[in-house]
């Protein structure tokens, strides 16, 4: 769906009292289109609606006029520049942004290197996890099906 569509569509979803579903909207427009302003300014708008400073914050990261208790508040929440940058979800290069100064923010922000990513071992649990409980279930399903086999043959 176009831009434009999707956008009229997110002011009858407001108009309605549907914020959850605008909200949802504009974050698949940000996804579609990181580069242009407009959907941010306007989920910005509706996490102000929620009370949110630091997801306004984050959705107008990019723009001069925004409101700096709500920049604050997103720096606050990520205090790395790798984590901010990966939470404006800013898909490609700097030099695609629309202004100057949306430049000079992605350019104060550089990518996540694989040295600045912390391993702390849970994917590693949830991994074993995963594989005891099949194995588990493994087991009870040859169980039951060796029941089953025996008791045909009694």
């Amino acid at each position: 769906m176009p831009l434009r569509d999707t956008l009229a569509r997110v002011d009858e979803d407001l108009a309605a009292g549907r914020v959850p579903v605008a909200r949802q909207r504009l974050r698949g427009l940000v996804s579609s289109f990181p580069c242009d302003p407009v959907p941010r300014r306007r989920l910005a708008d509706v996490y102000r609606l929620y009370g949110e400073p630091a997801q306004a914050g984050r959705w107008m990261y990019l723009e001069e006029d925004r409101d700096a208790a709500e920049t604050a508040a997103f720096e606050a929440r990520y205090p790395a520049p790798a984590e901010r940058r990966a939470a404006l979800g800013w898909d490609g290069p700097d030099s695609l942004a629309p202004t100057v100064f949306a430049r000079e923010q992605l350019a104060a922000l550089p990518a996540a290197s694989p040295e600045d990513v912390e391993t702390s071992g849970h994917a590693d649990v949830k991994g074993f996890l995963a594989a005891a409980g099949c194995l588990v279930l493994a087991i009870a399903f040859l169980a039951i099906w060796g029941i089953g086999v025996l008791a045909l043959f009694r």
